[in-house]
């Protein structure tokens, strides 16, 4: 079961050029039903941004959870938990914290990153070990990935096909992810029809850009750039996450009137 994608892919979302205002703000919440090939519910994820203070800096402290519900639960339980910390300024991320548990898959690490020294420390909790590593410059966690490329998309001048690669640390390893920009459509969402932007991830392998997973993502086309779907197609069916509930929004959010 691909239910790690639950947090981790809707956190992938990117742009192109720096927009003229931020997209989010304190108190942003978002969640979303995640059902398998389109009907059966899977489970649930959130979203949310909360002012905080670490080590005397102002951050944002962004808070990320997936879980499988009913039937699938039994069958697969998933319960992952992700938070960073990132800059106001310039939405590079401090601190990560992952702790997940996939069908008995655990992992519990938290990152801490030096953005002057291009160095992030790893505290292992499960193995109880700590590790360093060399990293690229404006380095990012897939968390601060998300809302740093928020920040960046300018929707204006986006066209079919442009791409844009940022650094990114997972795992202990270093990688180069990429999004291309597919088009534009209408998206129906359990509010109404929405004008949205289409990107498709890519990660490195290698010297080559691979397609991950097939995953297509869509965003709002307005101010907020917030994610409405998320389809990954599987082996065998689809995985996919739909926004629904919202709160705190930092813009208006329109909705098609038929």
């Amino acid at each position: 079961m691909k239910n790690k994608y639950l947090v981790l892919l809707m956190l992938l979302v990117s742009g192109l050029t720096y927009a003229q205002e931020a997209a989010f703000q304190d108190g942003e919440w978002f969640r979303f039903r995640i059902s398998y090939s389109g009907w059966w519910k899977a489970g649930e994820a959130t979203l949310s941004v909360t002012n905080e203070t670490l080590k005397g800096k102002p951050v944002y402290h962004v808070k990320g959870k997936g879980v499988t519900t009913g039937m699938t639960k039994l069958f697969f339980g998933v319960e992952d938990y992700y938070e960073t910390y990132i800059d106001k300024k310039t939405t590079l991320p401090y601190r990560f914290i992952r702790k997940i548990d996939e069908g008995g898959h655990t992992k519990d690490k938290i990152i801490d990153f030096n953005q002057q020294s291009n160095v992030a420390t790893v505290n292992d909790k499960k193995h109880n070990e700590v590790k360093t590593f060399q990293t690229e410059p404006n380095i990012h966690d897939m968390v601060s990935a998300f809302y740093y490329l928020r920040n960046s998309i300018d929707s204006e001048n986006l066209k079919d096909g442009d791409e844009t690669v940022i650094n990114m640390f997972f795992d202990q390893e270093n990688f180069k992810f990429k999004l291309k920009f597919l088009g534009r459509e209408e998206v129906k969402t359990k509010f109404g029809k929405v004008k949205a932007l289409i990107f498709r991830p890519y990660v490195q392998a290698g010297r080559v850009f691979k397609e991950k997973e097939s995953l297509t993502v869509w965003i709002s086309d307005d101010q907020n750039k917030i994610p409405l779907q998320i389809k990954a197609d599987l082996a065998v069916g689809s995985l996919k996450a739909d926004i629904d509930a919202y709160k705190g929004l930092k813009h208006p959010f329109y909705i098609i009137q038929d």
